[in-house]
């Protein structure tokens, strides 16, 4: 994503799904000011929010809906830029930067030609002279020779050699420059009809369209290929004179993806559709892309997410805007903060003393472990393409989180059923190889991935420690499963399971009749105030504000390293994060050295991205446990790797920069550098420490402040000498000199009390596709353009076609529409628990807003009095006329999931069918119990569930690879409904506490 300031630099700015002066109120000003030098900016919101009065034009689309606008806006592009009158800019972008020139495999399904995967250099005679993973390497046809060549640039080029991982247009094997052939139109063996899934519901669910074919042999049979821009083109219903059905002969015809047919689906006027797509794509041709979008949380949390992104980003593709200053895709939702994320993952995960770490990704954990899947009403059917694999059909979606665990696509935790400390014991005593030991043993069945039984005591979640989120309160998703299955407490779950309703089990899990209830033994949360998640915890350990501490923060918003300096000493018994850890650590260690000792543990990772494991299995997916590959750590299941740990010595790890940044070095994203200087520096800047152990002699982390100086000495981008080394790495890789980013500042090196001082500016680094420049702003994507840097993807390109088998099954080769998903919530309830007031259904909708994002709070009386004075939900007119709503009633939400009680704010800016309620809301102050449950009345999370989607859950394939805080499964909740009422009696609960201990129960 780019910096806030290049918003400044664009010429055609649309701001879609993200509320800007609302929730990026410091970076709002680039967007109003850019207007006045001539800038036109669209709005593309549901509701009117805020940043809609500062657009020259609002589409409003029907929520969930924004896939279809976008694909409309694109059929307008390919057919009046690339296919009428061809922009010479865009079509030389394309040939270099994305995968529309590569070759796709066609096959026969039920006697219909789709789309399969790219053809590889392994598919063709003598591997195309690629010995070095050419089931990894892309290929295309070079217009000056007519030949087949495997560019330079695939990801096959990324491991294992050196020089040629660049986007050089040449050929990977002899060097050569190629012209990569963008379409075989009028160079084609034949013209055949292709299908392609279609999701809309208003037509065949597999729309035929002719395109142009090549014909080659691929082992010794003929087999018919095409590029991705051929099938692109096919797919959004282009009209290239090939005649054939499905196609449209005008914008006003209703077929997929015109904007007349958008017009249906979402709501927006075609003309409004055509208008903004010509002059976007007009304005990218003439100022050679200069045209971005601005992209919030409102299009991220919805189940097809990424159809909805791919939709955009198809347009910013087309059309030559990634990597150009002023153009792009500029999102910002969840904000890393993490720019000196080299610096930081060896202290964050101690990867000074042991590799690697353990890691996990919270979505699967939670529905796993909050129980969420045995309530999941989804079925796998319901969204697979017509041309899936029938056998998932019958998967839940559980059964797909499993496989991908077991497989090493994703983290899993806990990872296996028996105690990693005790499989190396095992081991030792029957003198195997532990990790020998543990594959055998799996294998065997003896061993168990804790995943796939996770109601056995055996594989709860004992222990966890919230470090600042409010896990319970604005970000769980399920908020009353967490309560109900985790926790054990009073909760509110409405609906049964899968169970009690007799509907199909997974195949992959355990089914327990009775759902396990109270999982967690302890829950530790660290917070400066008593949120949700403290009023449910064990033990709260107060920790500073922001103005009590010292530490570093940035965005990706921002090119700065801003300080937190401790302004006044934490109050009362408050701590700084950092001591209550190293305080935590410290009595650990005593009592572990007697408990624990020594001990060799089992460590398990997934196939890791911008690792050699990232290519793990290149043409289909084949699972070691149904005996379809055997079963290898690192390639067709998780990494293994054998960690000794002396517990003892936890404090005095935790208190100093451990010895394999010296023996191993440092690195990220693909690349590593040696760091021996740095850690000696560390040690005259530290001091080192003294006592005799393990930490003798090394540099010392013993403060906050100590712990910011190891992050800015080893980070590239807070330390020039860094970034001119890691930039070299990189280098070698690619086979250009890339140095010269970094060499102006080679002898920079910013300290904490420099940005005490003073905010200062980044440094260039690789770990970042942006530029730290005078001459531009920071945008993503721009050393992949400027200096032929591959995008770390499978092509190495940007893609429009994803070719892994799970991407097919599910009809996501290439973008499509789906509409949201049936959550399958409200039947069940509707009607079933009356109180004489109308009930409304309504799509539920929770942004963010200005006072409370994500973990921010509200609930003081100060903040109360910019809203309501307490929970809040917003309304149409028209429907709270309809249920008798007058404004600032109480009503009560719920569904299936849950309830909640709110004050209703009836508002002509919410359009008819949506509920809005703002992200953050609690339910500590002015919340008066619910009808529906008898309980205090819930949060926005209470009528909402995580719903995970298998496409998320592939790895060990290129970008389609885990990486922390990138990758993994998302848990959506925007295509939830709930119904809305007014509440007969207003009921505070202030009556006595009485404890029916019986029933279990406190009221």
């Amino acid at each position: 994503m780019p910096e806030s300031a290049d918003w400044y630099n664009s010429t055609y700015l649309m701001v879609w799904g993200s509320n800007v002066p609302q929730t990026r109120t410091p970076d709002a000003h680039f967007y109003t000011e850019v207007r006045y030098k001539g800038t036109k900016t669209v709005a593309v919101s549901s509701d009117y929010g805020e940043m809609v009065k500062f657009g020259d034009i609002w589409l409003a689309p029907k929520q969930g809906t924004d896939a279809a606008l976008a694909l409309a806006m694109g059929h307008v592009i390919l057919s009046e830029f690339h296919n009428k009158n061809r922009s010479e800019y865009f079509d030389t972008y394309c040939r270099q930067y994305n995968d529309h020139p590569m070759l796709v495999m066609l096959k026969e399904h039920d006697g219909k030609l789709i789309a399969d995967r790219y053809l590889r250099a392994s598919d063709l005679t003598g591997n195309m002279g690629q010995d070095n993973n050419p089931e990894w390497k892309t290929v295309v046809y070079d217009e000056n020779t007519g030949y087949l060549v495997a560019p330079n640039g695939s990801i096959g080029f990324r491991w294992g050699q050196s020089g040629a991982w660049n986007l050089e247009m040449r050929d990977g094997y002899s060097g050569k420059d190629v012209k990569p052939q963008l379409t075989l139109l009028g160079n084609e063996d034949e013209i055949v009809e292709v299908a392609f899934p279609y999701f809309g519901g208003d037509q065949d669910d597999l729309l035929a369209r002719n395109m142009p074919v090549k014909i080659i042999s691929v082992g010794g049979r003929d087999v018919r290929i095409a590029t991705v821009y051929d099938l692109t083109l096919a797919n959004y219903g282009v009209d290239r004179g090939l005649g054939g059905p499905n196609l449209p002969t005008s914008y006003d015809d209703n077929v997929p993806y015109t904007p007349a047919w958008a017009e249906k689906h979402c709501g927006v006027p075609r003309a409004d559709i055509i208008t903004v797509a010509r002059e976007f794509a007009d304005n990218a041709d003439k100022t050679h892309g200069k045209s971005m979008v601005i992209l919030g949380a409102a299009l991220n949390h919805w189940y097809h997410n990424d159809m909805i992104y791919r939709g955009i980003i198809n347009l910013l593709m087309m059309c030559g805007c990634i990597g150009q200053s002023g153009g792009g895709w500029a999102h910002y939702v969840g904000q890393e903060k993490l720019r000196p994320q080299t610096g930081w993952a060896p202290l964050a995960f101690g990867l000074d003393w042991h590799r690697p770490s353990r890691q996990m990704n919270s979505t699967s954990y939670f529905y796993a472990h909050t129980s969420q899947w045995r309530h999941e009403k989804l079925a796998a059917s319901e969204i697979l393409s017509p041309t899936a694999n029938k056998d998932l059909g019958d998967y839940r979606l559980i059964d797909f989180n499993v496989r991908a665990e077991r497989m090493g696509w994703l983290p899993s935790a806990p990872q296996l059923d028996v105690n990693p400390l005790e499989i190396t014991k095992a081991a030792d005593a029957a003198g195997i190889d532990p990790i020998k030991y543990a594959v055998e043993q799996i294998k065997s069945g003896a061993i168990k991935f804790a995943c796939e039984d996770p109601d056995n005591p055996k594989n709860f979640p004992r222990n966890m420690f919230v470090w600042r989120s409010n896990l319970l309160g604005s970000s769980g998703k399920g908020h009353e499963y967490f309560l109900k299955y985790l926790l054990g407490t009073q909760n509110a779950v409405l609906g049964p399971d899968l169970g009690e309703l007799g509907e199909a089990k997974p195949k992959e899990v355990v089914w327990h009749d009775k759902g396990a209830e109270g999982k967690l033994d302890l829950l530790v949360t660290l917070d400066f105030r008593m949120s949700t998640t403290c009023l449910y915890s064990d033990i709260v350990l107060p920790s500073s504000t922001w103005y009590e501490k010292d530490d570093l923060n940035t965005s990706d918003m921002h090119p700065f390293i801003h300080p937190l300096s401790e302004a006044v000493q934490p109050l009362w018994e408050s701590k700084s994060d950092w001591d209550i850890y190293k305080t935590i650590a410290k009595k650990f260690s005593e009592i572990a050295a007697i408990h624990l000792g020594t001990q060799k543990d089992l460590v398990m990772t997934p196939l890791m991205h911008d690792t050699p494991s990232e290519l793990g299995q290149s043409m289909a997916v084949r699972d070691w446990k149904k005996g379809e590959v055997d079963a290898i750590p690192g390639k067709t299941m998780p990494s293994m790797t054998v960690v000794t740990r002396d517990y003892g010595d936890t404090y005095k790890k935790f208190t100093a920069l451990g010895p394999l940044l010296t023996k191993i070095g440092n690195g990220g994203k693909g690349i590593s550098w040696n760091t021996e200087d740095e850690v000696q520096q560390l040690a005259e800047l530290n001091y080192t420490v003294t006592e005799e152990g393990v930490a003798k002699g090394l540099p010392r982390i013993e403060s906050a402040i100590d712990a910011c100086e190891v992050i800015l000495m080893l980070a590239p981008e807070t330390n020039g000498q860094v970034a001119v080394k890691a930039w070299k790495a990189l280098s070698k890789i690619t086979g250009r000199d890339h140095t010269h980013l970094a060499l102006p500042r080679e002898d920079d090196k910013i300290r904490f009390r420099d940005v005490v001082a003073q905010p200062r500016k980044i440094i260039s680094s690789p770990t970042w596709s942006g530029l730290e420049s005078e001459h531009v702003s920071y945008n993503a994507g721009y050393t992949n353009v400027h200096e032929l840097i591959p995008w770390r993807t499978l092509t190495g390109r940007q893609q429009f076609y994803q070719d892994h088998q799970w991407m097919l099954d599910f009809g996501e080769g290439l973008c499509v529409y789906k509409p949201p998903v049936d959550t399958k919530t409200i039947a069940p309830m509707l009607g079933k628990t009356p109180n004489g007031n109308h009930e409304l259904v309504l799509n539920w909708i929770t942004p963010h807003q200005k006072w409370g994002i994500h973990s921010t709070y509200t609930d003081n009386l100060r903040m109360l009095t910019l809203s309501r004075g307490g929970p809040h939900v917003w309304v149409s007119e028209i429907e709270a006329k309809q249920a008798g709503l007058v404004d600032n009633d109480w009503v009560e939400v719920f569904n299936v999931n849950g309830t909640l009680t709110a004050r209703v704010v009836v508002s002509q800016r919410v359009p008819k069918g949506m509920c809005l309620m703002y992200h953050a809301q609690e339910k500590i102050i002015n919340v008066p119990g619910a009808e529906v449950s008898g309980f205090r009345g819930g949060i926005h999370n209470s009528v909402t569930r995580t719903i995970t989607k298998p496409t998320h859950m592939i790895g060990g394939y290129a970008q389609l690879a885990y990486g922390f805080n990138y990758y993994g499964t998302v848990g959506s909740n925007r295509d939830e409904y709930v119904i809305v009422r007014k509440m007969k009696k207003v009921d505070w609960m202030e009556g006595p506490l009485v404890e029916q201990r019986n029933q279990g129960v406190t009221t």
